[in-house]
This record gives structure tokens, C-alpha cells and sequence, in this order.
């Protein structure tokens, strides 16, 4: 068992991201905040050059590439990175300029991962960032997003990718009671057996229930005790990584959930 729940750090070096787009548009402003949070105690930096917000234009691959590989470059001297994309061009170059982990939010990535011989990351998404909450539907949102993330997992596999997480996308194509469902289900999908790596920082369906009844629902820049409450959820629920903008607290919260997980383990031996 790894000491504790590992903490993801999200970077977007986009004008556009709905929580903090354009703030580390900047080259040095994205390297800096890299920096601050693999002293924060990140894990993993997630490196995105195309907003994958609700109703988010896709970007072309010369500016993707233009964004992102010089922050790779120079954070994957500094900790693990991961490049967070749908274009198997950008993985690759990302990969080549020092990434180790292909976050790939359209669950089409494995040969480029397992060509790389780097770790994926298999999310689910219903659609497309540009419609994807249009009018999100399913029959059983647990039974489905599970079952696409074990054939996706096992697709993975199969194509040689070595280490693979499962993400079931929360936000991603899913209404308020579909992201609901889904975090109640964590343990179901951890006892699946595959790593489970989940994120919900920031996200519009937190300031859904946070805002009082008949409110507006609170902006991302007043999520934050949500996102760490769901973060908190899905560590105690056994998830193997959490996607985060906040990694100084939750890198704490994760240090308890993880103490505690081991306490809970010794004595159940």
C-alpha cells in the first residue's frame, strides 16, 4: 500500500480553463506555478495546453504543442509529469520532452502510452468538451461509465500499457445527480482492482450544492471547501490519485487519510 493517496496538481497553460484560465498562460508564470507546487508536495503535474471545460473550442496542434512542451521540459526535471491531451501527436512530443503519465480524457491514447512505454490515464467522457453537457444521459450512469472504464482499462492492457489508471470523468458528460452517483459508487470502482484517479476540484456541480437553496450556484473562486470535501471522499473511499488546483491542503488531508487508511489495515489484520 503506497503511504498515502497521491496528489495530482493541475496546470493549464490556457487562456481559457474555467478555474484559473490565463493565469499561468505565460510560459515562466506556468514553470513558477509548477514549481510552487512540487514544493507544495505534488505527486504528479498535469501539464494541459486545450481547455476541456463545458463548450470549449478544441485548439490546433502547433499551438497545443507551442503551450506545453517548454513547461514540460522544464518540470519534468523537477518531478513526475503528466501531459493532459487528446492528441496522440502532443503525447508523443510530450512524452520525448519528459512527461511520464498520458492523462487522456478521450480514452484513444493507449498505443501512443504503450508505444512510450508511460503510464495512461483512461477517463470517461460522454461526447465532447464543445457539447459534452448538452444533455447528458444514461440508462445506469454507474453500470456504464464502470463498464467503459474496465474495457478501456483492458483495451490499455491488451495494447502493452503497464500502468493504467481509470478516471470515470466527473463533469465529463454527467449531471449533478450522475457526478453524485458516481462518487458514491468510488468504492465499487476501486474494488474493480484497477488505480482509481479521480477529479472533481473546482467544479461547477460542487458550487451546485454549496450554494443555498434557490441560489445561484457559487462561483469556482468559492468551491473550495467542496473540493476538498470530495477529494477527501474519494481518498477514503480507496482512490489511488486525486486531480487538484489546491495541492498545499489536500497534499495534507492525504497525509491523514493515508495514516489513518493504515491504521484502519493493521487492525483489520
Amino acid at each position: 500500500m503506497q503511504a498515502r493517496p497521491l496528489v495530482m496538481g493541475v496546470l493549464n497553460v490556457t487562456p481559457d480553463s474555467f478555474f484559473d484560465g490565463g493565469r499561468y498562460f505565460d510560459r515562466d508564470a506556468a514553470i513558477a506555478r509548477g514549481r510552487q507546487m512540487v514544493a507544495e508536495g505534488a505527486d504528479v503535474i498535469d501539464v494541459g495546453g486545450e481547455s476541456t471545460r463545458p463548450g470549449a473550442d478544441p485548439v490546433d496542434e502547433a499551438e497545443e504543442l507551442r503551450r506545453v512542451l517548454p513547461v514540460v521540459a522544464a518540470l519534468a526535471k523537477l518531478a513526475r509529469v503528466s501531459i493532459d491531451t487528446m492528441k496522440p501527436s502532443v503525447a508523443a512530443a510530450a512524452v520525448d520532452a519528459g512527461a511520464t503519465l498520458v492523462n487522456d480524457v478521450s480514452a484513444s491514447l493507449a498505443s501512443v502510452a504503450a508505444a512510450a512505454g508511460v503510464g495512461l490515464v483512461v477517463m470517461h467522457m460522454q461526447g465532447t468538451p464543445k457539447t459534452m453537457q448538452d444533455d447528458p444521459r444514461y440508462e445506469d450512469v454507474v453500470r456504464e461509465v464502470h463498464g467503459a472504464l474496465r474495457a478501456g482499462a483492458a483495451a490499455a492492457r491488451a495494447a502493452g500499457v503497464e500502468e493504467v489508471y481509470v478516471d470515470p470523468g466527473i463533469g465529463f458528460g454527467k449531471t449533478l445527480e450522475h457526478n453524485l452517483a458516481l462518487l458514491g459508487a468510488l468504492p465499487e470502482l476501486v474494488a474493480a482492482g484497477e488505480p482509481v484517479l479521480v477529479g472533481t476540484s473546482r467544479k461547477s456541480f460542487i458550487g451546485r450544492v454549496l450554494a443555498p437553496p434557490g441560489a445561484a450556484p457559487l462561483p469556482p473562486a468559492e468551491r473550495f471547501e467542496g473540493s476538498l470535501a470530495s477529494a477527501v471522499w474519494a481518498m477514503a473511499a480507496g482512490v489511488a490519485m486525486v486531480r487538484v488546483h489546491d495541492v498545499a491542503p489536500t497534499v495534507h488531508a492525504a497525509r491523514l487519510v493515508g495514516r489513518a487508511a493504515r491504521r484502519l489495515g493493521a487492525a483489520r489484520r
